[in-house]
């Protein structure tokens, strides 16, 4: 008997082959599309049309979030909201599909239009922004906002065929566009983290206390999963492991080996090290291995061991983030800094991916954290370069999602699901599918876009 019309998911196996046995793209397209990212939000910064002066009073912005509320225009909001989501998640979209063979081209353009917005004003310097303009947090801030802009749109868009093949997650080895995104996760919420503020670690019980929603979200994502018959790719984490599981891993591990933020760098480095050593000595053959016992740990030994790689991003993610964001220093100290590692991290990466071992998302080796390191501090560095746009405006929409991160994430999945429930996405035609796909971005933006002009802000821990 034919049970596949009773399964919520009938393409199941079909989907799950779509994104099956991948080889990623050239370091050289992942360096420019780190570029393209952050350019296009430089360029919404240096668009006087409806920012965040047009909507919000001076004197009550400078206040907390909650008293700007009343001081709104809703009129202006709304359509300063719909010029951020023109000017950014819409080419987002269209970059990542219909544009994604012409990722080159957009990067000189957008450069020679970043060079002669800069060029045809002079009101932009470092030094103002040195002396009082914006803070290297907003930078960060930014930078945040553009790498989950980046996750939410492709988790939806890889199930589609406009999504460029070589943008998904490889298999075993390989650079690709969606393998940062799970590192980048990790390195963000690191930089700005308890740990690399300087405010002592919990102790186990706490931790355990505070990591209990990602305990519940992942494991409602695996009994959800598996009461729909939602499509898993079993290599990339395990039978039963999830994302949410290894944030858990890492958080308790942090709390269990309390370390200085200033050893934090050299710590993750000889954790990384070690663990690359054991993956050349074996491991990395028994994890890429489909052969599975029926023990808990080898049914989610990607997931598993990946921990330790995720944990040394963890703490040089808090070294940097103790030492350029949270540090007593001025905009140009930690733009110099950051412009330096970028260059550094990219260099270590062709280095170790040449002579050492190709990146690898699915083991979180070596090459991979430097590989999520190089690019995340690059979109980071050209974030930076705010300083030389004339008005150097934050948009509505980046503060929006700024607020509710892991709200929007959360969000952006479960829409995520429904879609892919709802329709074959293997067979939608490209035009439907980028339609689909902008619906979806701007539903997503428009739902924080609510939370931030009322006020809300979800915290789940």
């Amino acid at each position: 008997m034919d049970t596949s019309t009773k399964s919520f998911n009938p393409n199941k196996h079909l989907k799950e082959q779509f994104v099956t046995n991948l080889t990623g793209s050239s370091v050289l397209e992942l360096f420019v599309l780190s570029a393209l990212f952050p350019m296009l939000i430089l360029l919404r910064h240096t668009i006087g049309i409806c920012n965040t002066d047009h909507v919000i009073d001076d004197k009550l912005s400078k206040k907390k979030d909650t008293s700007t509320v009343t001081s709104r225009n809703p009129r202006v909001y709304i359509i300063a909201m719909i010029v951020d989501f023109l000017s950014i998640v819409l080419p987002f979209t269209l970059l990542c599909t219909v544009l994604a063979d012409w990722t080159y081209m957009s990067g000189v353009l957008f450069l020679l239009v970043l060079v002669f917005s800069v060029a045809s004003k002079k009101n932009g310097s470092s030094s103002d922004v040195d002396a009082g303009g914006h803070s290297f947090r907003a930078y960060v801030s930014s930078y945040r906002v553009s790498m989950m802009l980046i996750t939410c749109i492709c988790i939806l868009a890889v199930d589609f065929k406009i999504f460029p093949r070589r943008y998904a997650k490889t298999e075993t080895y390989g650079t690709s566009l969606m393998d940062i995104g799970v590192g980048a996760f990790v390195f963000a919420n690191s930089f700005v983290s308890r740990q690399a503020r300087g405010i002592s670690t919990m102790g186990l019980k706490s931790a355990l206390s505070s990591t209990s929603p990602l305990l519940v979200l992942g494991f409602a994502r695996l009994v959800s999963t598996a009461g729909v018959d939602y499509q898993v790719h079993v290599g990339e984490y395990g039978v039963h492991w999830n994302f949410f599981f290894t944030l858990a891993g890492v958080a308790v591990l942090t709390s269990i080996i309390n370390v200085s933020p200033k050893y934090c760098g050299l710590v993750g480095f000889l954790i990384l090290i070690g663990y690359q050593a054991c993956l050349m000595s074996g491991l990395n053959v028994y994890l890429l291995s489909p052969e599975r016992s029926t023990d808990i740990i080898s049914q989610n030994k990607e997931g598993i061991y990946s921990i330790f790689g995720y944990w040394g991003l963890h703490l040089i993610g808090v070294w940097l983030g103790n030492n350029l964001l949270f540090g007593k220093k001025t905009n140009n100290w930690a733009r110099q800094r950051v412009w330096i590692l970028f260059v550094f991290f990219w260099c270590l990466t062709l280095i170790l991916d040449r002579y050492v071992e190709r990146p690898s998302r699915r083991m979180c080796n070596l090459t991979y954290v430097m590989l999520v390191l190089a690019t995340n501090l690059e979109v980071l560095a050209i974030m930076m370069l705010s300083d030389y746009i004339p008005g150097r405006k934050v948009s509505l929409l980046e503060q929006a999602i700024n607020r509710n991160l892991l709200a929007y994430f959360i969000l952006a999945n479960l829409l995520t699901g429904l879609v892919n429930l709802s329709m074959d996405t293997l067979s939608v035609p490209p035009l439907t599918a980028v339609l689909i796909l902008i619906a979806y971005g701007f539903i997503i933006c428009a739902a924080a876009a609510f939370a931030d002009y009322n006020g809300i802000k979800l915290k789940f821990w």
